[in-house]
């Protein structure tokens, strides 16, 4: 971590683990703690800062464990209280810091507190969003909300005596009813779940759906179709209320009770850099996921817009940006970017050039492509199920990671993988990549070294944009200069050069050092200053 660092999340790259997919260590063909307690030594090596985990809480798993029945205890499908204790101890040990989800805004259905709203307790209920139904003896949802899963977003109720009650929210599938963040008392769980696992020595949350907390005062209809083709572009009433900013000064306060820097980390889709902004005030969360980065294509016009409004963004409220290119969520950027793996790994080199903190989803420093062919009867996100809603595709980005170059399972573990793996998948693996000067592996390893070296890198909130022919960004950040060519053909450098003369440091494929820069590729350079 760089020295000039205020915070040690303002330059820091965290690795996204997801649990089911990363290791397992008992082979049952599932990931699991005691996996990614195997794994820790290899990132350590990789050269990240920290390790963010996805949920491993007790689940029926109806949305791979977002859907949490009991926030302080772990799925037996991935070990228990001591495993996690254990992997914290051991992470530290390594000098690796450890962030978890947290899962606010809605709990599973099978939680006890729902279970109870169920069967008629009222104070249970009023944790929830209860409401009845319109039209002709209530058959119709109270409103015209969408699931971000498809489909209405209420469920209808049976009374005890079978007839039909009232309906209740769930922003996403039916096992995921909403939180009443108005109710005292939901307020009041959520800081002893946060002090619970302060206590047992995490280093920080990831806020997933951190910008659905509250909804408006009498939840009014969004009055379209299609909302789901509006996420993070337009305001909708159930999402981004500025109701959220009090919740997260009342946990940043939480989180100060503790030393050595405990972070929040908001998953937050709005409409713009502006409103994402607003959860990273002084007073709010650490970081906010740049979303926006993630969604803009390979295309040096748009991608410097995007860089500018970012940093421009959060300049005043002295936050880093935070930039991400994939996530178990999205699509791997070696496929959405198109290009293949020449692009992503250009892609990546840019990414880590950018001020500020870093994310990196397992297998991307592997250059996994997205799995497009699982047979329907293997999948297993929930999405896919519904008739409208999502593309279902998660799945393709969640197939687990290949270690070695032969076994049933490449080395995820000895009892087969959850999610089929592809032919000659351990061509990519970690065996096969180890030690290969020209693998991804040993790109990103070289990159996050360098990164960690050079005081340019890492921290800052500003880039001095350099000139540079069409379709090239060109930047400056003292010492050093990222060049990134995002079309497909070699483009002339020499405006770049003639501004600032360098030293090659590092390129993501294959150069020779010219005033030619080929196409989909990115260069690091050391200049005098």
């Amino acid at each position: 971590m760089n020295q000039h660092s205020a915070g040690w999340w303002r330059d820091a790259v965290i690795y996204q683990v997801y649990p089911r997919s990363f290791a397992d260590g008992n082979g049952d063909g599932m990931g699991d703690l005691a996996g990614v307690r195997r794994g820790l030594p290899y990132l350590r090596e990789l050269g990240v800062d920290a390790v963010w985990l996805s949920p491993f809480y007790a689940s029926p798993q109806a949305d791979a464990g977002y859907d949490v029945a009991d926030y302080r205890a772990i799925d037996p499908m991935f070990g228990d209280l001591d495993d996690a204790d254990a992997l914290l101890a051991e992470a530290h040990g390594l000098g690796l810091r450890v962030i978890v989800d947290v899962v606010p805004n809605h709990s599973s259905d099978q939680h006890e507190w729902f279970r109870r709203a169920l069967a008629g307790d009222p104070v249970a209920r009023a944790r929830y969003h209860f409401r009845p139904g319109r039209g002709t003896g209530g058959s119709e949802p109270p409103n015209d909300w969408e699931s971000i899963f498809g489909g209405p977003a209420w469920t209808r109720t049976k009374n005890a005596d079978g007839t039909h009650g009232d309906w209740y929210l769930h922003l996403f599938a039916p096992e995921q009813p909403d939180f009443n963040w108005e109710n005292p008392a939901v307020q009041d769980e959520f800081r002893s779940v946060l002090r619970f696992w302060l206590d047992k020595g995490v280093d920080g949350f990831r806020i997933d759906v951190a910008h659905g907390l509250v909804k408006p005062e009498g939840l009014p209809d969004v009055g379209t179709v299609q909302q789901l083709q509006l996420l993070g572009d337009e305001r909708l009433p159930f999402f981004d209320q500025d109701g959220v900013h009090e919740i997260y000064r009342d946990w940043r306060r939480v989180l100060e009770e503790y030393p050595g820097q405990r972070i929040g980390v908001a998953e937050a889709w709005t409409p713009g850099a502006d409103r994402t902004a607003l959860y990273v005030r002084e007073d709010e969360l650490h970081q906010a996921f740049n979303f926006h980065y993630l969604n803009t294509g390979w295309d040096a016009e748009a991608l410097r817009a995007v860089i500018d409004e970012a940093l421009d963004s959060l300049r005043p409220v002295g936050a880093p940006a935070t930039w991400v290119l994939s996530n178990h969520d999205v699509v791997r950027h070696r496929t959405r970017l198109g290009g293949g793996l020449p692009r992503a790994r250009a892609a990546t080199l840019l990414m880590l050039a950018l001020p500020g903190s870093a994310y990196v989803y397992q297998g991307e420093e592997l250059g996994l492509p997205e799995v497009l062919d699982i047979p329907d009867d293997a999948r297993q996100d929930p999405s896919f199920f519904r008739d409208a809603g999502q593309d279902g595709l998660r799945d393709g980005c969640r197939v687990p990671v290949p270690w070695d170059r032969e076994g049933s399972s490449y080395g995820f573990g000895t009892g087969g993988s959850w999610l089929p793996q592809p032919e000659g998948w351990g061509e990519l693996s970690v065996e096969a990549q180890t030690g290969d000067p020209d693998s991804t592996l040993e790109l990103y390893r070289t990159a996050l070294r360098l990164r960690r070296e050079r005081p340019e890198l890492g921290a800052g909130d500003a880039v001095e944009w350099l000139p540079a022919p069409e379709g090239v960004l060109a930047f400056r950040r003292g010492g050093f200069v990222c060049t990134a060519n995002t079309g497909e053909s070699a483009a002339a450098l020499d405006s770049v050069l003639d501004a600032s003369p360098g030293a090659l440091i590092l390129a993501s494929g294959p150069y020779d050092g010219s005033a030619t820069l080929p196409g989909d590729t990115t260069v690091w350079w050391s200049v005098s200053t």
